[in-house]
């Protein structure tokens, strides 16, 4: 990973996960990319309407007007576009004060190597294929789905994790998946005192809690973090202990047995929620913004579900 940025916090955020293109989209799905590019040149000085992932990026700009020195993080824009029919991105930049000064505007290609050079620890967007690009090539990433009902919370900014494939590697997964629950929770009291490998977004997480550690007490802290799992007693012992052999806080662990995770996370308050599988995904963008983690055993040919 490339390193430009000292210790900052440095997300890349996709044109679509920042504003609404939806209608700029449309344009180019039926009319073609001539047509985009001309409909996007038309209305250039005309703000785009904040995207899904727009709250998120204003919470985490403020942060770096709450703390003394230099701003702790950077965020990136990766997009599809060109430079050319981009400028109505920039513009919206602008108009909505946002201090997003670096971008890559990739003519059609997937941006997704950038989010490396850049130094990045996280990229959301919307196109699915350029999130599992990111990451095969060691970024966490993940498709950023739309809440049905927006909930705004105060100014505090609210993170939460799924557990395996996610923060962890998912050999517990695997596990579950091909042998059930029973071989899963005998497998986890096992090994309840081994640590599990890392996952995808493990860095990130990781970035997250040193951001947090420069705040001081962590009632003092904007930032908060919550652990969202389908795991239940006595498979909890390996993640509590494999948060503390990596010396990282969470600030609040769930363990649901099971349960829906939508409810929970409404009542959590998440400006995002970040999960493997899509039926929990289902479940939380009923409330939150969510991104799908393409990754790990759940996401393999063998458990897609079959068309047709």
């Amino acid at each position: 990973m490339a390193s430009g940025f000292g210790d900052k916090l440095v997300i890349a955020i996709s044109s679509r996960a920042l504003f609404n293109l939806d209608d700029s989209h449309r344009v180019f799905t039926e009319k073609g990319l001539e047509a985009y590019a001309q409909y996007q040149i038309e209305h250039e000085e005309e703000p785009l309407e904040p995207g899904d992932a727009f709250p998120m990026v204003k919470k985490l700009l403020s942060l770096n007007d709450s703390q003394q020195g230099d701003p702790r993080v950077e965020i990136i824009l990766l997009s599809r576009n060109s430079a050319d029919t981009g400028l109505r991105v920039f513009n919206s930049i602008e108009h909505y004060q946002l201090n997003i000064t670096r971008a890559a505007f990739c003519g059609g290609q997937s941006p997704y190597r950038y989010a490396s050079a850049f130094g990045c620890h996280l990229f959301l967007s919307t196109e699915a294929s350029d999130v599992r690009d990111a990451l095969d090539h060691g970024i966490a990433a993940a498709t950023l789905v739309a809440p049905k009902t927006r909930n705004y919370n105060d100014n505090e900014l609210r993170f939460a994790f799924d557990g395996d494939a996610v923060l962890f590697s998912d050999e517990a997964e695997k596990i579950f998946k091909r042998q059930g629950l029973t071989a899963f929770t005998e497998s986890e009291k096992a090994a309840a005192k081994t640590p599990l490998p890392g996952g995808p977004f493990k860095p990130f997480l990781d970035a997250l809690h040193k951001l947090q550690a420069e705040f001081g007490d962590a009632d003092n802290c904007p930032i908060r973090t919550a652990l969202v799992t389908a795991r239940s007693a006595p498979a909890h012992e390996r993640v509590i202990r494999t948060l503390r052999a990596w010396k990282i806080r969470i600030d609040e662990s769930l363990f649901l047995g099971g349960l829906p995770k939508g409810a929970f996370l409404k009542a959590y308050g998440a400006d995002v929620f970040f999960d493997d599988q899509e039926a929990h995904i289902e479940s939380a963008s009923e409330h939150v913004a969510s991104g799908h983690v393409p990754h790990g055993v759940a996401n393999s040919p063998e458990f897609k579900p079959k068309s047709g």
